[in-house]
């Protein structure tokens, strides 16, 4: 099985910037994509970011309410995800969630999330 326990959501005031971190952990042969999605109150879960690595390269997607503010990265080596954000918004208020598709020994791929961590933009 694959854990994935994420970090740094809190409180932050419109303006500020938070950096979410992810770590997974487990039996992985390899991490294909890893993310972040988010979900508020009433809403649909929604892709926030996401990473997906083909051997040295890494390719990035964004959702466009968050162009140009969030910045996504991975360490492919210690199978984790951080997403820099900035210029937050408290429209960016939610539970944020990391999702990884992890290949495991069977060489099968299976999506994993983690347990969600809650970011708050208020004054």
């Amino acid at each position: 099985q694959v854990q994935l326990v994420e970090s740094g959501g809190g409180l932050v005031q419109p303006g500020g910037s938070l950096r979410l971190s992810c770590a997974a952990s487990g039996s992985i042969v390899a991490i294909r994509r890893m993310g972040w999605y988010r979900q508020s109150p009433g809403k649909q879960r929604e892709l926030v970011s996401h990473i997906t690595s083909t051997g040295s390269t890494n390719y990035t997607n964004y959702a466009d309410s968050v162009k140009g503010r969030f910045t996504i990265s991975r360490d492919n080596a210690k199978n984790t995800v951080n997403l820099q954000m900035n210029s937050l918004k408290p429209e960016d208020t939610a539970v944020y969630y990391c999702y990884a598709d992890a290949v495991l020994g069977d060489g099968l791929q299976y999506g994993y999330w983690g347990q969600g961590t809650q970011v708050t933009v208020s004054s």
